[in-house]
């Protein structure tokens, strides 16, 4: 028999072992949060006089290891952050009148740093043009594909969501039918997959039309949100069948990185967080894919770059879904099947 003192210890290490982790996986993430060459853009008219030019170049001197300046034209930095290679520009015009971008298809959290930085750098300049006799108007803001609060919000949320719906529905299953010793038939497997993912991707859609009846949920976005709910609930059941409820180890803290490290962008992570967690959970695929859609931006590099990300995680998850396995009577030790048989 156990000794309850020595159990309690053991017990109390597990605690705080799964403390650090989760620690490490979630809050440690936020904490060291920090901008690390957040990449920008100050453009400049090819024919601009020049005095812009200097201009932007001594801006672009001082960025420092926060900050990562790119000076090119104005048409030049606009495709750059429709593709979402840059976080925001500052345009020097004729004037001279200056204009900060910034792109509602683009994280919002890169978008507000990336905010602050171009502001302060276009203060800075108008200060130092205000010393030359120059007067500048205060800088204007122009939004491409400006997103509304909940167009913000959703498409994080809708991938943490589908896979909490997967998660519930796959642990469900493993209590009430996967149970180990048991042979659970492909069709039911499937089924589960099926109904999970139609009918989370339709509370998804209207929890998200609730928040914000204006957002257009296209068939565009309906189909990649079903794609989504897919590729979790096909990694979920697959996991489950492998390692039956042991998996929830694996599958509940997957979940817990979706707001720490998917809602960031990467150039605001630590580095070793950056390499370890951001660089392969899949949420950022689903989230950063989902929120070019549905700001209406579908030709964005990281829509391609989800599809092909959950695609495959589909495709590999079902693979293990479907795959035969050895009947209950076959793993059993050879007494045990001999009792099978004449028992049939």
């Amino acid at each position: 028999m156990r000794n309850p003192t020595t159990v309690a210890v053991g017990l109390g290490l597990v605690g705080a072992v799964v403390a650090t982790v989760l620690g490490f996986l979630t809050f440690g993430v936020q904490a060291t949060v920090a901008p690390d060459h957040l990449p920008v853009a100050i453009a400049v008219p090819r024919d601009g006089p020049p005095q812009l030019g200097a201009a932007a170049d001594r801006i672009a001197s001082q960025g420092g290891d926060t900050v990562d300046w790119q000076v090119t034209d104005p048409a030049h930095a606009r495709e750059l952050l429709a593709d979402k290679e840059i976080y925001g520009i500052l345009e020097l015009g004729g004037g001279p009148a200056l204009t900060i971008v910034t792109s509602g298809a683009v994280n919002p959290q890169g978008t507000q740093v990336a905010q602050q930085v171009l502001t302060g750098a276009a203060q800075g300049l108008a200060g130092a043009l205000a010393q030359q006799n120059v007067r500048v108007a205060p800088p204007e803001v122009e939004t491409l594909h400006a997103a509304s609060t909940a167009g913000r919000t959703a498409p994080l949320a809708a991938s943490a969501l589908l896979w909490v719906g997967g998660l519930v529905a796959a642990m469900a299953f493993g209590l009430l039918v996967a149970k180990p010793g048991t042979r659970t038939r492909t069709g039911a497997r499937l089924t589960l997959v099926v109904s999970v993912s139609v009918l989370a991707t339709g509370a998804v859609a209207g929890l998200t039309k609730l928040w914000d009846s204006s957002l257009d949920l296209g068939w565009d976005v309906l189909g990649f949100l079903l794609l989504t709910a897919v590729a979790f609930a096909s990694v979920q059941g697959a996991l489950l069948r492998l390692l039956h409820l042991r998996a929830a180890a694996i599958l509940g803290p997957l979940y817990l990185l979706a707001p720490a490290v998917a809602g960031t962008v990467p150039e605001m992570l630590d580095p070793a967080y950056r390499t370890l967690l951001w660089s392969w959970t899949p949420f950022r695929f689903s989230t950063e894919g989902l929120r070019s859609l549905m700001q209406g931006v579908p030709d964005a590099p990281d829509v391609r770059t989800g599809l092909i990300v959950l695609t495959s995680m589909a495709v590999a998850g079902l693979v293990v879904m479907v795959w035969p396995g050895r009947r209950p009577e076959q793993e059993a030790p050879a007494g045990t099947r001999e009792l099978v048989s004449s028992g049939s």
